[in-house]
């Protein structure tokens, strides 16, 4: 990723960094072609609220440069408050038009609810950084007081009663999980990985209580509630034992037996209980009959098996070479480390094709699983702790610069939230048609394939740098090229996609996203897929 040094405030006089322009013109290019397509007074929203986020993105990086910022962030790129603040905005915004045009009055206004969290959430954002810049950038204040007029008053005139309330709870559940994440791990994010990362945590907190506390007798598919249980239940855990090993040694064996019983408590006492009550049925029994319902579900199973296998045995390939490596500090070069990109692919593309569901499933348990094994590493619970803390170090690259190891679970998030944010009813009746056919492989296409190539042909054999960064022309040419023919394959194989035409939006969606990695220092693992799904759904 790039390094450089935050600008400064544009009050100050402080030149502006030409990568982040370039950043910032990628995200509003990509906001103005949202509200063409929808073109109505929540576009209009999204438009006042990125003009204030990119203001507002310079006081960060100020605040970040000098040292200022309440928290201790990520200090390798810039605070990336524009290309965070816009996610949850535009896909509650692309959410809406596709269930409208669904026929679903529901997950329309759960559209309009997320967009309107997002924007909560990112102004909350901008106007912490507001408050604690000194002197007090008074134009920027101007620019976000107006915008934060407009975006007011157009939700007061929207939401209902329940859903302002909705909006609210969020914002207070943001505001505790900032406060007591960020303090517990330190330089793990920056201002904007925040907002994202925690802003969707808290959102599917609230979303949990909200359905637990109206539970009725038929609840649906468990399917609809192992992930919001999973990622709740996940956090949670991690608080609780955060707590508990800040007075007792986490690396002794009583502290491990401890964590283990705790672990079965919490599993056994908590969450399937939980999910029962949601359900209305055995979420064990369920999840083996859904897992050996069909024998493609258990051909699928056994590929996934041998690639799990095949990614161990390169971790366990890697340590042994560093082992033999006069240098103590071996690591794992660039090529290397995207072979578990290739990996992801090979496993998500069948999943698609042959079985959405169970793919679904499937990546809900592996990210808890990924969780899981990071609370053993980071606080060396006993037999594999130490164990883990020594093969992840492989792995490592810049972005790994605080206390936990993300960069595998961002690239989990990356390929699956596709897979997991689109409602299902949605979906049906043909609302998919077009560019939209591929809104599942957006993960695939962005990271699995985009970022991979680009990130082995740049370091290779590009020579031609984009201004103000490390990444390279050809690098991002090879990428647009490589997904290009990898939405070939796809209509090939899978004979449920049919773009209908839709060419020039798909090269256009691609090549945006392309220039986006190719300027972002944000993680481009959660960012890139997220922002191609936004632009295809559109």
């Amino acid at each position: 990723m790039t390094r450089h040094r935050a600008p400064g405030a544009p009050e100050t006089g402080a030149p502006l960094s030409g990568s982040v322009l370039a950043e910032a013109a990628v995200v509003f290019a990509v906001v103005l072609s949202i509200h063409a397509v929808v073109m109505d007074r929540y576009s209009w929203c999204a438009v006042a609220l990125a003009v204030q986020a990119f203001y507002v993105q310079y006081k960060w990086d100020r605040l970040l440069q000098q040292g200022s910022a309440v928290f201790q962030f990520r200090m390798s790129a810039n605070s990336g408050l524009l290309p965070a603040s816009m996610v949850m905005p535009l896909l509650g915004l692309v959410m809406k038009e596709r269930c409208e045009a669904a026929g679903n009055p529901y997950f329309e206004r759960f559209g309009i609810v997320v967009a309107a969290t997002g924007m909560a959430v990112s102004f909350f954002s901008s106007v912490l950084a507001l408050g604690i810049t000194r002197p007090l950038p008074t134009n920027t204040c101007v620019i976000s007081g107006l915008a934060g007029c407009v975006i007011t008053y157009i939700m007061k005139h929207s939401l209902k009663v329940g859903e302002v309330i909705e909006v609210l709870e969020v914002l207070l559940i943001f505001v505790y999980l900032n406060m007591i994440l960020l303090y517990l791990l330190p330089r793990c994010f920056t201002p904007g990985e925040a907002l994202l990362v925690l802003g969707g945590i808290s959102f599917l907190l609230n979303q949990l209580i909200k359905r637990s506390l109206t539970v009725v007798e038929s609840q649906g598919e468990p399917v609809d509630y192992f992930l919001l249980v999973v990622v709740v239940g996940m956090v949670l855990m991690g608080l609780i034992f955060s707590s508990f090993f800040a007075f007792m040694d986490p690396g002794t064996w009583a502290s491990s037996i401890f964590f283990h019983l705790m672990t079965c408590v919490l599993v056994l006492g908590v969450a399937l209980p939980w999910l029962y009550r949601l359900t209305r049925r055995n979420p064990l029994l369920w999840l083996l009959q859904f897992l050996f319902r069909t024998k493609i579900r258990i051909y699928l199973l056994a590929y996934w098996s041998l690639l799990a296998t095949f990614a161990c045995l390169v971790v366990l390939y890697q340590n042994a070479k560093r082992s033999s490596s006069e240098s103590k500090k071996h690591q794992a070069p660039t090529i290397t480390r995207k072979y578990f990109h290739f990996i992801v692919v090979a496993t998500y593309i069948p999943g698609i094709i042959f079985d959405q569901y169970l793919l679904y499933m499937a990546a809900t348990v592996c990210l808890a699983v990924f969780i899981f094994l990071e609370y053993v590493r980071y606080f060396r619970i006993r037999p594999l702790g130490h164990t883990l803390r020594s093969l992840l170090s492989l792995f490592l690259d810049e972005r790994d610069s605080g206390p936990l190891i993300l960069t595998h679970i961002y690239l989990l998030l990356g390929m699956s939230l596709p897979i997991w944010l689109i409602p299902r009813p949605c979906t049906e009746m043909g609302s998919l048609g077009g560019a939209r056919a591929l809104v599942p492989y957006a993960g695939v296409l962005a990271v699995g394939v985009g970022d991979t190539v680009a990130s082995i042909f740049g370091s290779t054999m590009g020579e031609i740098r984009w201004p103000g960064t490390k990444k390279t022309f050809e690098g991002t040419m090879t990428s647009i090229f490589a997904q290009i023919i990898s939405v070939a394959l796809i209509l090939i194989f899978d004979n449920e996609v049919d773009i209908n035409q839709s060419y020039a939006w798909i090269l256009g969606s691609i090549s945006t996203v392309s220039l986006l990695e190719a300027y972002t220092t944000q993680i481009d693992n959660l960012l890139l897929p997220l922002y191609l799904l936004i632009l295809l759904m559109a």
